[in-house]
């Protein structure tokens, strides 16, 4: 029951944020993707990177946060140090919701890349790094660039769903 609920968030989350870019065909190709089964794994990898930041970042969705994130979760930040719980990451998410601004996250799709992790010929996980820009929104002002920063983000297969297991947040650079 468990599952058709977590399967029922999830679908019904995929509809409520936006789509993947259109260029991931193009992106996945120019990094030599040509496997079928990697080119799917590769788009479904970028399904979760939007779901965790569009829904679970920029929308503090913290059930979905919940679904994506194994229960062995560990974020790893150049500047705000250690959350060493699946709970503390989810509780540090919900309390950007305290901000005096709307904080949002946006990926820098060309800079995304996948390497696959196999064992015995088996794919088990995934690295997922790339660069992303965050930006603020106060009221109705427009919003603006506050930092850009590269990420690493360890996916692994955890019986049969992919679950966000590591993080690295680094090179974080202030832009005003």
């Amino acid at each position: 029951m468990d599952k058709i609920i977590a399967s029922l968030i999830f679908f019904g989350t995929l509809l409520a944020c936006d789509p993947p870019p259109p260029d991931i065909k193009e992106k996945i190709k120019k990094y030599g993707i040509t496997d079928p089964i990697q080119d799917s794994l590769a788009k479904i990898l970028l399904e979760k990177d939007s779901l965790l930041f569009d829904c679970g970042f920029n929308q503090s969705d913290t059930a979905l946060l919940r679904t994506l994130t194994s229960k062995d979760f560990e974020f790893y930040h150049d500047q705000g140090g250690i959350t060493e719980s699946q709970a503390d990451f989810i509780q540090s998410i919900a309390s950007i919701g305290e901000l005096d601004y709307h904080a949002t996250r946006e990926l820098d799709t060309m800079s995304l890349k996948v390497y696959f992790l196999k064992k015995d010929g088996e794919i088990y996980g995934a690295i997922q790094e790339g660069r992303h820009n965050f930006y603020a929104q106060k009221g109705k002002e427009p919003k603006y660039q506050t930092s850009t920063a590269q990420f690493t983000h360890l996916w692994i297969l955890e019986e049969g769903d992919w679950k966000l297991k590591r993080v690295l947040s680094y090179d974080h650079h202030s832009i005003r």
